[in-house]
């Protein structure tokens, strides 16, 4: 529910410069922390520091810590999210800019529309979805086509920039079935929950919670494959410098909390489909930051590929929009404008108090969804 009466504008406009610039500046950090940390090293200790720090945070707050349903969820989702994901983004920036691999990630709402089967009818009897997701994959396709046909693409270097590719797209698939897999185990166990006894709240854990127990699984596993694959023993950390380890503290600490906290603070007071936003911008952000800040090159193909791709997530996304409170109260303002110019003076105050009652009063369709509203297919908090 949005609720944004005790929301100040300053607090809103700041929580939306942080997701927006922090976590569109990740992509930058993370290729700037891989000059002295290797991939598995760097995301074991931006976890485990993140991890422990909004756990530690939660507990002084009184939240409950475990409840064995939702951390077996949070596992099985921080290892999908938190590490397959940001393994493949950690590795491939290794060979290609972050700036192609933040268009990339951009990409992944290519995977919602193919892999939700649920919503399949839904999705694939939209004109503007599938014109999206036609869309999304030339955008991918320009980005491959790049690589592929370079003058160096049968070199080494070539040949890694191409795998490291495919390894980020399989990644973003990664993250796809978790964020899914979220949605839907939450939405099943709250359906159990409600059938054993209807009248009881469904027990849950606090979204800060399951967060701290995704952050502290894929610390736990970047650990694992750090110490398995010998990263930690070839790893030097007195030769680590003060910069890099202010890049490290600030993926752990504005990316993985502040850039975090100020997202799900976003979804308590203004629309969903308004936060999403944060999609469009993290890519360009990200681009910014690479022709600025590195020796990588910004081509013409990267911003067309990132325009194409841009847009394609607008176009599936199209029908949220559409329908989003955002765009209904801005056609229901037009609509009494248009009245107030039509009408005579007179008629004006009964017009805006027709106006203003409809507004306040739920339509008999929103009254039907509030007696459903525990029925399964409903988005949650928790899902990007």
């Amino acid at each position: 529910m949005v609720n944004n009466k005790k929301a100040s504008n300053s607090t809103i406009i700041f929580a939306y410069l942080v997701v927006y610039i922090v976590w569109g500046s990740t992509f930058f950090f993370i290729e700037k922390s891989l000059h002295a940390f290797s991939p598995f090293v760097l995301g074991s200790i931006r976890f485990i520091i993140a991890g422990s720090l909004l756990m530690l945070y939660c507990w002084i707050k009184g939240y409950r810590i475990y409840y064995k349903p939702a951390v077996k969820d949070a596992a099985m989702v921080g290892f999908l999210l938190l590490f397959v994901d940001m393994a493949a983004i950690i590795w491939s920036e290794q060979y290609i800019s972050s700036g192609i691999v933040s268009i990339l990630s951009a990409a992944t709402a290519i995977w919602f529309i193919i892999l939700d089967k649920p919503k399949w009818k839904e999705n694939f009897s939209s004109i503007p979805t599938l014109l999206g997701l036609i869309l999304g994959f030339i955008g991918v396709f320009m980005l491959f086509a790049e690589q592929i046909f370079s003058p160096t693409a049968n070199s080494d270097a070539g040949e890694n920039r191409l795998l490291a590719m495919i390894v980020l797209t399989i990644g973003t698939i990664g993250w796809t079935i978790g964020s899914l897999f979220s949605k839907y185990s939450k939405e099943k166990t709250k359906a159990k929950q409600l059938a054993i006894n209807p009248k009881e709240q469904p027990e849950d854990l606090n979204v800060m919670v399951k967060t701290a127990w995704q952050m502290v699984v894929a610390g736990v596993t970047f650990t694992t494959v750090a110490l398995i694959n010998g990263e930690y023993a070839r790893f030097d950390i007195a030769s680590v410098t003060p910069e890099y380890w202010g890049a490290m503290i600030y993926l752990a600490l504005m990316g993985s909390i502040l850039a975090f906290s100020c997202y799900i603070y976003l979804l308590q007071v203004r629309p969903a489909t308004e936060v999403s936003t944060y999609a469009y911008v993290n890519p360009i952000v990200a681009l910014i930051l690479v022709h600025f800040f590195t020796e990588n090159e910004v081509t013409k193909m990267q911003i067309i590929g990132l325009a194409v791709v841009l847009f394609s997530v607008l176009l599936m996304n199209w029908n949220l929009y559409v329908e989003s409170d955002l765009v209904r109260k801005f056609k229901r303002r037009r609509k009494i404008r248009k009245m107030r110019h039509m009408a005579p003076k007179s008629s004006i105050p009964r017009i805006i108090e027709v106006a203003e009652y409809i507004q306040k009063t739920p339509n008999k369709k929103k009254l039907k969804g509030d007696n459903n509203e525990e029925t399964p297919g409903e988005m949650n908090d928790e899902e990007e």
